[in-house]
């Protein structure tokens, strides 16, 4: 196989998007699992498209797995391939690089990882980031451990070999009582299912069920329609599920601790048609918009989303303020990730690859652009020149989410500090600095708001992580600590 890059070259991300790390997916008793397991993948895709994997097990055949660069799509739709994992029982994961490689990516550093124990073997799939990872690697190499990948997931696996538990399943407690930071795991030994959540339950999981015999692990609900399993429940924050033949078994394995989701989760990561919390994360979004025309109005003739992720907010925004939605920016569907290798006059044609103003509509109009969010800005300030070269009268930014001022240490790709927009500018700085009439993000109460809390964020219990945004963060990120990174000072 040809060398494949860490992130191939995409106009519309060029370091400008925060990236969700991983989604994952494990189904037991049904029939050729895996196939359900590729089928959840697929749904999850949004959440990592670097790579993907998927393990599974069969009485006679034992444990199989494969592991490959790209899309599900490419890769686990080949009966070459799928053939190859047979069974009732398969978990799978994709992912983009996380705390691990940061260059060219290895075979060996995608998921799920595998180990053989005395007891039988196990495979681990990990969604989100161990904050004290560099530190248990040493003290594992220092005691003879020897690691086959970069990623901070195999720790897991080596913990799991010290441990001293009886069952796999304790062993699994055993290691995840060691780690810190964010993680969702779904793993699998010969007979069982199982998942867990930190105890501040960052990263999502939720449980299906599948006719009357199968069960399935998800990072979000939308990949159990696609098998067309019922949505249970979430897993709990701090919550083990073991499932075995038609028992769920349900434990506690840490300490208690009060919940933080991640936030941006509502904002960004997850898919519109999923549900979180017992909310639609598209009417989440759409309320975003709502809070956004109270918060920062502003006289324009068109409320414009930037594809596809602001487009909830912007409906919400133009029903709120009464200005009408139109599709001002087109995307180009067909352009995928991989796009033909760039020469540098295509480099240069930025996100005109993808996005496409729609001239006939904008020109002489007053426009509200509608995003997500500004990380580094480079990207608003190409789509602004595109709808002021389409002949606009203004252009005003309004953001579904606060200022990025933070990087996250809890399993999403963020720059370092020094290269977001809203650590080193002000909002008025931003606008200028952009180039746009005027510059509004929703407010950290007013996302709140949105997000349920009618309250908005209460400054002394937050709700949710929201460290990317406030610099609050609920776990210390140790590492980095260590690393020289300066946390927030206590005000």
């Amino acid at each position: 196989m040809a060398p494949f890059r860490s992130h191939p070259f995409d106009p519309l991300n060029d370091g400008d998007k925060l990236k969700e790390e991983c989604g994952i997916f494990g189904v037991v008793g049904v029939a050729d699992a895996s196939n359900f397991v590729a089928l959840g993948l697929h749904a999850l895709q949004h959440r990592g498209q670097e790579a993907g994997g998927i393990v599974s097990y069969h009485p006679d055949q034992g444990f199989n797995s494969a592991r490959r660069f790209g899309y599900v799509r490419d890769n686990f739709t080949k009966p070459e391939v799928m053939d190859t994992l047979p069974g009732a029982l398969s978990i799978g994961h994709v992912r983009y690089s996380t705390a691990g490689s940061k260059g060219a990516t290895a075979i060996r550093d995608v998921q799920p990882f595998f180990g053989e124990f005395s007891m039988g073997g196990c495979a681990i799939a990990h969604n989100g980031n161990l904050t004290n990872a560099a530190a248990l690697r040493r003290e594992l190499i220092e005691r003879g451990s020897i690691f086959q990948s970069s990623s901070d997931s195999e720790c897991i696996i080596h913990l799991m070999a010290r441990s001293i538990q009886k069952t796999l399943a304790e062993r699994i407690k055993d290691a995840l009582r060691r780690v810190e930071g964010a993680f969702s795991v779904v793993a699998m030994t010969r007979t069982k299912l199982i998942g867990v959540r930190d105890p501040l339950g960052v990263r999502p999981l939720v449980l299906g069920r599948i006719g009357d015999h199968g069960w399935a692990l998800s990072s979000e609900t939308c990949a159990l329609d696609i098998i067309g399993a019922d949505f249970v429940r979430e897993i709990e924050p701090g919550e083990m599920v073991v499932i075995e033949g038609n028992k769920v078994e349900s434990t506690r394995p840490f300490a208690p601790a009060k919940s933080r989701f991640c936030i941006f989760e509502n904002v960004y990561f997850s898919r519109p048609d999923s549900i979180i919390g017992g909310r639609s994360v598209y009417e989440t979004r759409r309320q975003i918009g709502v809070e956004l025309a109270r918060e920062a109005p502003v006289d324009a003739d068109l409320v414009c989303p930037v594809p596809d992720s602001g487009t909830p907010a912007a409906i919400g925004f133009s029903q709120e303020s009464g200005i009408p939605y139109a599709m001002g920016i087109i995307r180009n569907q067909y352009m995928g990730r991989t796009f033909i290798e760039p020469t540098d006059s295509i480099r240069n044609m930025g996100v005109r690859l993808k996005l496409n103003v729609n001239r006939a509509l904008i020109k002489g109009k007053r426009v509200i652009l509608v995003d997500d969010s500004v990380v580094r800005g480079t990207t608003s300030r190409k789509i602004k020149d595109m709808i002021l070269e389409a002949g606009a009268a203004e252009v005003h930014f309004r953001i579904a989410s606060p200022p990025t001022a933070w990087p996250c240490f809890y399993g999403v790709d963020t720059p370092e500090r020094s290269k977001l927009l809203a650590a080193t500018m002000s909002e008025d700085e931003m606008r200028d600095w952009i180039g746009v009439d005027s510059l509004k993000f929703v407010s950290l109460d007013g996302l709140y708001r949105a997000a349920g809390e009618a309250m908005g964020r209460d400054m002394a219990n937050p709700q949710f992580c929201d460290a990317c945004f406030s610099g609050d963060y609920p776990v210390a990120p140790s590492d980095k600590i260590e690393e020289g990174f300066q946390m927030k000072a206590a005000e």
